[in-house]
């Protein structure tokens, strides 16, 4: 299906001078040469699927076997090389794993010794006559050997990939050393990759997607096809321009093979006007010849008078240069003296700044003895500090538990006093109150009698 989408964006929009002007042909609306016939982002929206992630659990199942056999065939593509360079990952590997690709070595080397063994037989055997029974049975016998080794190498392959599969670093050292991989094992991991890819495209794309997928891709095969028959179209004008194109181009070669005549013809003109300069050029190189030896005659003479005025100025400047070449060499003769003045000096210098280095050095390091001996006394004088602090807490608390129990104390007193004079009054009150019951009942008594 992709591929009925891929011609329409590759489509080469050609159209002819006349049509530039006129955006519709035959009532059919014409692309311009500056467009594309492209599908819309919605378009393309739509053929992406429409969700990120698997959502039921079987395809996720799928996606993840799909997922593990691509490892494990990495991992089964790289046996050999983990095999040849045995010794180089044998600390990565564990004694276990080792010992399994030995075996695994061993196993292939048998089976390739029988698959050998066995095509020499089938030679031998046809180049002999023998009985038709040994035959088959040699045949058998070497095919359940065969069939032996085959199983024993499919076991050994599936305890090597547990084993693998047990020990991550050992799978990610040798899953980082793809580049050595045969390019068959290469491309059948590619194949399986582009197949879990497409597998994931379409299992992530529910019917009804693919439904509206297809309907899409319907219109723009359709919409390609009406392309098509413009392009062709447009091609048929481009022709008919180009016709017109080469007639115009034959007028103009006939207007240029009147031109090139006519350029002959000034040509044959320029050449006799060109011998004519050419004379007058003669003469008057004669004429500049004669002027020009008159002149060097003078010049020679001239040459001459500045020759000896220059070995005049030679024997002067020589004399000079002798007086300097002396004053040079007295200057040179300073310089050096100088220079090894400087240098006991700066020898001298370079004592004593050696001795003060000495000394800076040696009183650098008992700087760092008192720095490092101030470093342990103020870790201890911050200990003590931080002790104090807390001692000093601990005080303050326990001087303000004692003033709240000072204070509840005087509280509970206060009440307890309280209590008890409220107790004691009453008490007083009942005793009156019961003092003055008993005196009314015997006045009562005395009146009763007397009647």
């Amino acid at each position: 299906m992709a591929s009925e989408v891929l011609p329409v964006s590759q489509l080469p929009m050609r159209a002819s001078p006349q049509q530039s002007h006129s955006p519709f042909n035959n009532g059919q609306r014409v692309l311009k040469p500056g467009q594309k016939n492209r599908p819309s982002l919605d378009c393309m929206k739509m053929l992406e699927p429409g969700r990120k992630k698997l959502s039921s659990v079987e395809t996720q199942r799928v996606v993840a076997a799909l997922d593990e056999t691509i490892k494990k065939l990495e991992l089964v593509s790289l046996f050999q090389y983990a095999i040849e360079y045995l010794e180089r990952y044998s600390i990565v590997f564990g004694s276990e794993l080792t010992g399994a690709l030995r075996e695994h070595h061993r196993l292939q080397i048998n089976m390739q010794r029988q698959l050998s063994h066995s095509s020499k037989e089938l030679t031998e055997e046809k180049g002999q006559q023998g009985s038709l029974w040994g035959k088959t049975n040699m045949a058998d016998t070497a095919h359940m050997n065969f069939t032996t080794l085959r199983q024993g190498v499919q076991s050994s392959v599936r305890n090597v990939l547990r084993l693998f599969l047990a020990n991550p670093t050992a799978s990610k050292a040798v899953r980082s050393e793809g580049q050595v991989r045969d390019q068959a094992s290469q491309k059948l991991i590619q194949s399986l990759s582009e197949l879990r890819g497409f597998l994931f495209e379409m299992l992530l794309t529910s019917p009804l997607e693919q439904k509206e997928r297809i309907r899409l891709l319907q219109e723009i095969t359709l919409s390609d096809h009406k392309n098509r028959e413009a392009l062709s179209a447009l091609e048929e004008e481009l022709n008919a321009a180009i016709l017109d194109r080469d007639t115009e181009i034959a007028k103009e070669n006939e207007v240029i093979w009147q031109l090139k005549i006519s350029i002959h013809q000034l040509e044959k003109n320029s050449e006799c006007q060109a011998r004519r300069t050419l004379q007058e050029a003669e003469k008057q190189q004669k004429s500049d010849r004669r002027a020009s030896q008159g002149k060097c005659a003078k010049l020679q003479q001239d040459l001459q008078q500045l020759r000896s005025q220059l070995n005049g100025a030679i024997v002067e400047n020589r004399e000079v240069e002798l007086s300097l070449r002396k004053k040079k060499y007295k200057v040179e003769t300073e310089i050096e003296n100088w220079i090894q003045k400087y240098d006991a000096d700066m020898g001298e210098k370079q004592t004593e700044l050696e001795e003060i280095e000495a000394v800076y050095e040696e009183e650098k390091a008992q700087l760092a003895e008192l720095k490092e001996k101030l470093s342990v006394f103020e870790v201890e004088y911050v200990q003590i500090m931080e002790e104090r602090h807390q001692a000093q807490i601990k005080k303050e608390a326990e001087e303000k538990e004692l003033a709240k129990r000072n204070q509840a104390a005087a509280f509970i007193q206060a009440h307890w006093k309280g209590y008890r004079v409220r107790k004691a009054m009453k008490s007083k009150k009942k005793k009156k109150k019961k003092g003055k019951g008993k005196g009314a009942s015997g006045k009562g008594k005395g009146k009763k009698g007397k009647k």
